[in-house]
């Protein structure tokens, strides 16, 4: 049984016509925009380095990437970073260059997007207490971080070739808000921070009440004897935290990325966290001394290939 359009028959042609316009109007309809691409950063403690760099960054991919939804993650650092990345439970992350291991594997699932600045540890106690040297913390309550940062893994080293392993000290593992709260207190002695500077924790902790921060510029060569030549000797000028300058002991900060991620994507966010630069120093000082020829030097990691594409066009 054929069908008539009222009062006359209905061309062939014309109604082939109508159902195709019909067809691509409802294909149209249906054509709805894809998921958007979910980067997780992967940071810190929210009054750490890592966590005002990773929402400075995240506002940038959101505004600049279209169909990219970026987050930070707040975790205990370093360590657990670089297990979120590999795991692929984040998908970019910052790591301290002790952390990783000396190899990275036959098929590492981690890679780097860059070097972004130096971490600096601190080693902070009251101003008017007992604690002076590494040594005035034999038989004292000190806060390493939390279990597994990079704050725990330096410090922990620090204490081996200083002759305080083991049981010499009594061990807390707190986070940096945790352990300012702490030493204010009087619950610990002493506690140990990695981080950029400058730190708005402690910042905020020596604007309040007396603080010191104590010289650790002689452990740098046994520790780099030791665990390998990471380590460098940076200054803490009395201009960060208004106390008495000191020297102590500094390792690179990368950014990592997990190796299954497309080229094109870390590519672009490589371009943005060089191109962006000053909006992302403004967040957090650390961010400006970001550079692309220092930015490539992060061995034992290898770059991502998305990135490695970005650094050879841009020739740094």
């Amino acid at each position: 049984m054929s069908r008539t359009w009222p009062g006359r028959a209905a061309p062939p042609a014309a109604l082939l016509a109508v159902l195709l316009a019909v067809t691509v109007g409802l294909a149209g309809c249906r054509d709805t925009p894809g998921e958007p691409v979910t980067i997780r950063i992967a940071t810190g403690s929210p009054t750490a380095v890592y966590h005002a760099f990773g929402e400075s960054l995240a506002a940038v991919l959101n505004r600049e990437l279209p169909g990219v939804r970026a987050s930070v993650v707040v975790t205990a650092a370093s360590a657990e970073n670089v297990r979120l990345v590999g795991s692929g439970e984040a998908e970019l992350g910052f790591t301290q260059a002790d952390v990783l291991p000396a190899e990275p594997g036959p098929e590492p699932r981690v890679a780097a997007i860059a070097r972004v600045y130096d971490d600096q540890l601190h080693l902070v106690a009251s101003g008017v207490g007992p604690v002076h040297t590494i040594a005035d913390l034999r038989g004292r309550r000190v806060s390493l971080g939390p279990a597994g940062s990079g704050t725990e893994i330096t410090a922990t080293r620090l204490l081996n070739v200083a002759g305080l392993g083991g049981d010499v000290i009594d061990r807390a593992r707190l986070n940096l808000d945790e352990s300012v709260a702490a030493l204010r207190s009087g619950r610990i002695d002493a506690f140990f921070f990695s981080g950029g500077l400058p730190v708005r924790a402690i910042a905020d902790l020596a604007a309040g009440s007396p603080t010191r921060i104590i010289d650790l510029g002689d452990w740098t060569e046994p520790l780099r004897e030791r665990y390998g030549e990471v380590y460098v000797s940076r200054d803490i000028p009395r201009s960060v935290y208004g106390v008495d300058p000191v020297t102590t002991v500094a390792d690179p900060n990368f950014l990592i990325v997990r190796t299954d991620l497309p080229e094109s994507l870390v590519r672009n966010v490589t371009r943005l966290l060089m191109e962006r630069r000053s909006e992302l120093a403004a967040a957090h000082p650390a961010a400006g001394r970001m550079s692309p020829r220092s930015a490539i030097a992060t061995s034992p990691l290898p770059l991502h290939p998305g990135a490695a594409a970005w650094y050879r066009a841009a020739k740094p």
